[in-house]
C-alpha cells in the first residue's frame, strides 16, 4: 500500500506541476505588451499562500513528503507570477498587490506558523494545520465556480479550455485517491470538491462545446477564472 500511495503521489506531482506552469502564456502576454491588462492580482496571491500552508502541513506531518515538494514549487511559480505583477501593473494595482501580499502571504502565513508552533503540538497542530488548508482550498473553488457560471450564461465554452478542466478533474482526482491511500481527509475533501467540479465542467465543455456565445466577456478575467484553480 505504501508503494501505490507513493506512486500515486508522484503522479500527483506531475499533474500539479504542469498545472501551475499552465499560466505562463498569459505572463508571458503580459512581459511582451509590459501590462496586466484586465488580470487581477488576487488570485495568484492567494494561490501562493495556499502553496505555503500546504508546504508547511507536508513538512510538519510525517509521510507529508509529496505535499510539500509539489507545493514548494508552487511557491517559487506563484512567486514569480506575484512579482511580475508588482512589476507590470498600474500603480493602484502594484499598491494593492503590495499591501495584499504583506497580509495574506506574509502576515496571515507567519501568524499561522507562530500561533501553531508556540500553542499547539503533535497531532492537535497537524490538524489544525490542515483544517485552514483545506478551508482555503474550498474557499479558492470560487475561481472555477464563476466560470461554470459564465459558461452556462453566454452558451460557450470560449473560455473555459478543456485541457484545464480535465486538468481539474485529474489533478483532483489523483490527489483524492493519494489522500484516501494515505487516509489524510485534510488532503481528500477539498480534492473530492476538485474532482467533481472537473467532472462538472467536462459535462458543460459537452453540452456547451458547439453551442454559438451569446454575449462577449473579457478574456482576461476569463482566462484568470480557470489558471487560478487550487492544485492539492
Amino acid at each position: 500500500m505504501e508503494g501505490l500511495s507513493f506512486f500515486v503521489g508522484v503522479i500527483g506531482n506531475v499533474i500539479s506541476v504542469l498545472v501551475f506552469l499552465s499560466p505562463i502564456g498569459t505572463f508571458w502576454r503580459i512581459i511582451k505588451h509590459r501590462s496586466t491588462e484586465d488580470f487581477e492580482s488576487l488570485p495568484y496571491i492567494c494561490t501562493l499562500l495556499n502553496s505555503c500552508l500546504w508546504t508547511y502541513y507536508g513538512i510538519t506531518k510525517p509521510g507529508g513528503l509529496l505535499v510539500a515538494t509539489v507545493n514548494g514549487f508552487g511557491i517559487l511559480v506563484e512567486a514569480v507570477y506575484v512579482v511580475l505583477f508588482l512589476i507590470y501593473a498600474p500603480k493602484p494595482m502594484r499598491v494593492k498587490t503590495g499591501i495584499l501580499v504583506g497580509i495574506l502571504d506574509v502576515g496571515f502565513l507567519a501568524a499561522v506558523i507562530v500561533v501553531t508552533e508556540l500553542a499547539l503540538e503533535g497531532e492537535t497542530r497537524i490538524d489544525a494545520i490542515g483544517f485552514i488548508c483545506a478551508g482555503l482550498n474550498i474557499i479558492m473553488y470560487g475561481s472555477p465556480l464563476a466560470a461554470m457560471k459564465t459558461v452556462v450564461t453566454s452558451k460557450s465554452v470560449e473560455y473555459m479550455p478543456f485541457f484545464l478542466s480535465f486538468s481539474l478533474f485529474l489533478n483532483g482526482g489523483i490527489w483524492a485517491f493519494y489522500a484516501l491511500l494515505v487516509q489524510d481527509y485534510f488532503l481528500g475533501i477539498p480534492n473530492g470538491i476538485g474532482f467533481l467540479l472537473g467532472t462538472a465542467q467536462l459535462l458543460l465543455y459537452a453540452i456547451y462545446r458547439n453551442a454559438k456565445p451569446s454575449n462577449n466577456i473579457s478574456e482576461g478575467l476569463m482566462e484568470q477564472a480557470w489558471e487560478n484553480e487550487p492544485l492539492i
